[in-house]
């Protein structure tokens, strides 16, 4: 297998030549390996070299064989060393899988590095101290997003066909934006958030993918989405697999189409021409398209958002080694401080503050079956432009500067909506554009039958970055 082709195989694409033994297994890792050490040193995507072998899989499960990498966001994968994007958190290695990458082994899937991410992952930029910039595959000089950064560079540099991420803000849909991917966040509670208390953020934390095409989305969700053996779902079980969703026909829906940003900051023209191109693709194809948005008070949705806040910070004051604030980025160092003079009283207010959100974006789904918004407000920006290290922030000023340039994605963490991020768009410069789609909670299934209609009308598979020659 060239590396060419390899880099243009989706993840069932290479499962299908595995299980045709057309290729191998440990073929297919060698290309990998190769792919990754090009683009890895490259784009500055990975914090650790290759793992050597490869994560212990099951060779025969639903994605045997399909390489794959982890996100710095650990603990995650046992074994392995995590740093959390930073430069205070030195040598701490998992002592046990969450549960999400005990669902990957089982899934097949070869596990063979682990990707950058900002500090703590409180960034809409992967631009730590610790590694530097993770520079995207589509323009070196534009960041790639965050915070699963590291693993949307190298899914759209074909290094992977997809890659694990997390989603507390926007983490997986802002990278996807950024990079030209398929980014899905679940409902809240469609996958597993883990064993450590406080690691889902409140339910604000959904665990993941990043993804080429939607086919992909679908199948890594039927592979990790469902319950253990004798365990219930925390949110309604699919009525079929979501790999069979994408030849559903969703029917007539009704889709409101909206640019305008709950808190008034300005969207770029490029931006919200493609949102609305897409809802003009939705009302081609026979839906039902008006103007309409739910009705979200901005400032509520920062104060739910201080739940993650406290949550990040809770769980680094709880290590069994605190960090060293000298060595922690400034907006961290913020972040640790806060939740240690938080009360009862402030986790309450901002339990307060989701409800404030919850409630009108539940309510908005009752009269309409999808929404379609911009996923970023901006083209994917120059390096340095969401200055994590500044001096200057509270956490309410440093989750409003980033809700600046990507306004659209956290009010569905705080309400637990689930949405998806495509790359239906690309600007005068050449650079991705994303468009977000969001559903009623747990209709992950409307969404995949959406995302395939707009997938077939508005192809993407032929749009890659020049990253292998």
């Amino acid at each position: 297998m060239e590396l060419y082709e390899y880099a243009g195989l989706d993840a069932v694409g290479l499962r299908a030549l595995i299980r045709a033994r057309e290729v191998s297994a440990a073929e297919v890792e060698s290309v990998a390996r190769r792919a990754l050490a090009v683009a890895g040193a490259e784009l500055g995507a990975l914090t650790l070299p290759l793992f050597e072998p490869a994560l212990d899989h099951e060779p025969d499960g639903p994605f045997g064989g399909v390489p794959f990498v982890i996100k710095d966001s650990g603990p995650f994968a046992r074994g392995v060393p995590f740093a959390l994007g930073s430069r205070a958190v030195r040598g701490a290695v998992a002592q046990a899988d969450h549960d999400l990458m005990a669902r990957f082994r089982a899934a097949g899937l070869v596990a063979l590095g682990q990707t950058t991410a900002p500090e703590l992952g409180l960034s809409f930029s992967t631009e730590p101290v610790r590694h530097g910039p993770t520079r995207n595959p589509w323009a070196r000089d534009r960041g790639v997003g965050g915070s699963s950064g590291g693993a949307a560079a190298l899914v759209a540099a074909g290094a992977v066909p997809f890659a694990h991420g997390n989603d507390g803000a926007g983490s997986l849909r802002v990278p996807a934006s950024c990079c030209g991917l398929v980014g899905l966040k679940p409902s809240r509670g469609r996958t597993p958030s883990g064993p450590l208390a406080g690691e889902a953020a409140f339910g604000q934390t959904v665990e993941f993918g990043l993804t080429r095409t939607v086919r992909d989305a679908a199948h890594l969700l039927d592979a990790v989405g469902a319950p253990p053996v004798g365990e219930k779902y925390a949110t309604p079980p699919p009525a079929r697999p979501y790999a069979e969703e994408l030849r559903a026909d969703p029917g007539r829906l009704r889709v409101a189409v909206t640019t305008q940003a709950w808190s008034g900051v300005a969207v770029d023209p490029q931006v919200a021409a493609a949102t609305e191109a897409a809802g003009q693709v939705l009302e081609w194809i026979g839906h039902v398209v008006s103007p309409a948005s739910p009705a979200v008070d901005p400032e509520a949705v920062v104060e739910a958002l201080m739940l993650s806040v406290f949550a990040t910070g809770a769980a680094m004051l709880r290590a069994p080694r605190r960090p060293d604030p000298s060595l922690l980025e400034a907006v961290s160092r913020v972040v640790l401080g806060e939740t240690e003079a938080a009360t009862a009283l402030d986790v309450m207010t901002a339990v307060d503050a989701q409800h404030r959100v919850t409630r009108p974006v539940g309510d908005f789904f009752t009269r309409h079956d999808l929404l379609v918004t911009p996923t970023l407000g901006q083209l994917p920006a120059p390096h340095g432009t969401l200055d994590y290290d500044g001096e200057d922030h509270t956490a309410r000023s440093w989750l409003r500067r980033i809700l600046a340039y990507g306004p659209f994605t956290a009010v569905f963490n705080v309400a637990g909506n689930p949405a998806v991020s495509l790359p239906l768009g690309q600007s005068r410069e050449g650079l991705p554009i994303g468009v977000q789609l969001v559903a009623a909670h747990g209709r992950e299934d409307l969404l995949l039958r959406v995302a395939t209609q707009l997938e077939q009308a508005v192809p993407w598979e032929d749009r890659r970055p020049l990253v292998f020659s």
